[in-house]
């Protein structure tokens, strides 16, 4: 199958360098970034590597797990943790999966059974409390990936979630709106509610304002 956006994560029961791991049941009621690598000891994945642990703590201030995945064995896994403790002086937290067999690449559709090479196999899969695929990002072997950007999705996932609020192209630094959020086409406002939540209205459809913590569902 090719996961895709909605679809919700497959129950799969993995090996990891932090042992057994039953997903998306491993972390229920959190949400958790996936991403793999095609081949341990490469030098852009081990750049990722290095970049998804520098921002550990930001994920986690999101209440945000990560698990990679990488095609190789967790002997190897282990090895090259050890590498990057060793050499870049990083110590690599979140658990990764042995995926030396390439059922895991296949099942989820990063790989097609018989494939020779794995170079398809980087992927970023951000999934909600709730098992259900939020965002997919795939890449070519030789472009590294944005980690920033991985922050800003669960960041603005995480905001719509809680007040239907959007978030606009490079938010929060959009070039019409800035730092401000896009409130839905969709949702009904009173000239009242407008103007207590300093709505600014180009039309019916677009219409924009700072953000607020917590604000409610409408």
């Amino acid at each position: 199958m090719k996961l895709l956006i909605e679809d919700q994560f497959p129950t799969m029961t993995v090996a990891t360098t932090k042992g057994d791991m039953t997903l998306p049941d491993q972390f229920a009621g959190e949400w958790f970034v996936f991403f793999s690598h095609p081949g341990d000891f490469t030098p852009v994945c081990t750049t990722e590597f290095v970049g998804f642990q520098k921002r550990f703590d930001a994920f986690d201030d999101l209440k945000t797990r990560l698990i990679g995945l990488s095609v190789d064995d967790l002997e190897q896994h282990h090895g090259w943790v050890d590498w990057i403790h060793t050499n870049l002086h990083v110590n690599v937290e979140f658990p990764i999966i042995d995926d030396h067999e390439r059922a895991v690449s296949i099942e989820l559709g990063m790989l097609r059974a018989g494939q020779a090479g794995s170079v398809t196999a980087r992927s970023v899969v951000v999934v909600d409390p709730t098992g259900k695929v939020r965002t997919i990002l795939e890449y070519p072997k030789e472009l590294g990936r944005n980690l920033d950007e991985v922050v800003r999705i669960v960041k603005g996932l995480q905001l719509f979630d809680q007040t239907s609020l959007m978030a606009p192209a490079n938010w929060p630094n959009n070039e019409i709106i800035g730092d401000k959020v896009l409130v839905s086409p969709a949702a009904k406002l009173t000239d009242d509610q407008i103007a207590a939540q300093h709505i600014t209205k180009l039309s019916d459809w677009f219409r924009y304002r700072p953000v607020a913590e917590k604000q409610p569902r409408r």
